[in-house]
């Protein structure tokens, strides 16, 4: 017997959308499956059903924002910290950057319901996504996430004999081995790490256990995006021809 699993689910492994997005698609009608409207939220189905979203609810994914925030220190990727303001407060249209090239004309509706796809540390800088697309934010900070991120890091102190060795793989955190990374050097005091995973202040605690003290991190990429001119401050939109991988 094939084994079945929630709509919702399915919809979500298929790309279609996210899980939370499809239980409303299903609510209001919007989904078919092998040509029969289905608006319970439980429904199971099959890999062999044919799912279909209506005009509706393309059009409603269709018009969810991905925006690229050049994230300043001071501020903080997702929720508010004592003191401190989130990221999300700087998507305001006086923000906008001028030189952005998508098309996309700006409305209040696009800074809400924003969620950063991934975080960057208060003290940390440089490329932020903040999304109100499932399918991206599943993209780019899923568990299994293909995507890599470049940062340039500026360091003081001393690197332990095999310290350079140790960063790009053999330093565990939290009791788990960490993943392959590619970290080179750029200058005396300046390294480049490329990651495809992103612990809680990853980069400054492998640092640390080489002997290494971070002075300032940049984010400069994710994936096929760079941050590239963006100013400090300044945001743009994710146009149609971007994409992460």
């Amino acid at each position: 017997m094939e084994e079945t699993t929630r709509l919702a689910k399915r919809m979500a492994v298929l790309g279609m959308c996210s899980r939370r997005e499809a239980d409303g698609y299903i609510l209001n009608g919007w989904v078919k499956v092998n040509g029969e409207i289905i608006k319970q939220k439980g429904y199971k189905v099959k890999n062999s059903d044919k799912i279909e979203m209506s005009l509706e609810a393309l059009e409603q994914q269709k018009a969810r924002v991905t925006i690229l925030l050049h994230k300043p220190v001071g501020f903080v990727s997702g929720q508010p910290e004592k003191n401190y303001r989130p990221a999300v407060q700087l998507i305001r249209y006086k923000n906008l950057w001028r030189a952005d090239k998508s098309g996309i004309k700006y409305e209040d509706k696009h800074n809400q319901d924003l969620a950063p796809a991934g975080r960057l540390d208060i003290d940390s800088t440089g490329l932020l996504v903040l999304t109100q697309d499932g399918v991206i934010a599943k993209q780019l900070i899923g568990e299994n996430s293909p995507i890599d991120k470049e940062y340039i890091v500026t360091v003081e102190g001393e690197i332990m004999e095999n310290g350079l060795k140790l960063l790009n793989f053999g330093l565990s955190l939290d009791g788990k081995k960490l993943k392959p990374a590619k970290v080179t050097w750029i200058q005396d005091n300046q390294l480049r790490f490329i990651l495809t995973e992103g612990k809680k202040r990853q980069i400054r605690r492998m640092c640390a256990l080489v002997g290494l003290h971070v002075v300032a991190l940049k984010r400069i990429r994710i994936g096929k995006v760079k941050l590239g001119d963006l100013p400090s401050g300044k945001w743009r939109y994710l146009s149609e021809n971007e994409s992460f991988e």
